[in-house]
């Protein structure tokens, strides 16, 4: 079973568990899922994710895991300018 570490920030923290809002936590799988499949296997909607990181860097939603991961997850910034990093979804 591989294992990365995920975390979702602002609103997305709504659709998740309480224990699991405002920080990181592990999530463990089989295979080499999408960033998407796991987003979606936790009840965040793809459609609401922003930005992806993984290791730091710009995600798609293809992007597949093996384990060992950090994957950070972001809704739309208001106030926030990301324009040199690839955003997964068009502006809005």
């Amino acid at each position: 079973m591989n294992r990365i570490m995920i975390r979702f920030f602002a609103e997305l923290n709504d659709y998740i568990p309480p224990e699991r809002k405002q920080r990181a936590f592990s999530h463990f799988f089989t295979g080499h899922p999408s960033v998407k499949d796991v987003i979606e296997s936790l009840g965040v909607p793809h459609t609401d994710v922003y930005l992806i990181l993984v290791n730091g860097e710009s995600a798609g939603f293809d992007r597949r895991l093996s384990g060992g991961e950090t994957v950070v997850v972001y809704p739309v910034f208001q106030t926030i300018d990301i324009s040199p990093v690839t955003k997964v979804r068009p502006d809005c």
